[in-house]
């Protein structure tokens, strides 16, 4: 349930889409493609694209360039967060936050049960905060992409969406930053 006042002004954010795989390519990556279609339909911008192997090292640099741009606020990464040998998003991630957004796995895992069941226990989804930037990691999958975005990402990147967002925090972060 949205509590989104009609009347509020939106505003839209710049949004990095990582995708970790090592067999996709912009071609065969749905996910990614998922998360690009809805940001911009929701009114956000594409800041950025990029799809890099299953490697802790090349996820930390690339995610790393991003939360260093100013003018990046988001980032959601797809891929990488199961049990699989070389699933290790988590790993890659955990260490560039300054906080873990503790709620943002365990409310994904509590909707992702309503359709998968059990199965959910599976994933390894977090979310956290780096030099203001917000950083969501979700599944590979392209139904865990839609989930992720639908019933928890989207509220939280409208400036609208009540009683928070995560909106007012990166903008005032960022002001404040470029005032140094």
């Amino acid at each position: 349930m949205s509590h989104t006042p009609k009347d509020a002004e939106f505003t839209p954010l710049n949004i990095a889409v990582l995708t970790v795989s090592d067999t996709r390519t912009v071609e065969t990556d749905t996910s990614g493609q998922v998360l690009i279609e809805r940001l911009e339909h929701a009114g956000h911008h594409l800041a950025t694209r990029h799809i890099v192997i299953d490697d802790v090292y090349q996820m930390r640099a690339v995610v790393s360039n991003w939360i260093a741009d100013p003018e990046i606020h988001v980032i959601i990464s797809t891929g990488g967060t199961g049990f699989a040998g070389r699933d290790s998003t988590p790993e890659a991630m955990q260490p560039l936050f300054d906080k873990t957004i503790e709620g943002f796995g365990e409310l994904f895992r509590h909707i992702s049960a309503q359709q998968i069941g059990t199965s959910t226990i599976q994933s390894r989804a977090v979310g956290g905060l780096a030099n203001g930037t917000v950083i969501f990691c979700l599944p590979g999958s392209t139904g865990a992409c839609r989930t992720g975005w639908d019933d928890v990402i989207a509220d939280q990147l409208d400036s609208r969406h009540r009683p928070c967002n995560f909106v007012s925090m990166l903008l005032t972060h960022r002001a404040d930053n470029s005032n140094g």
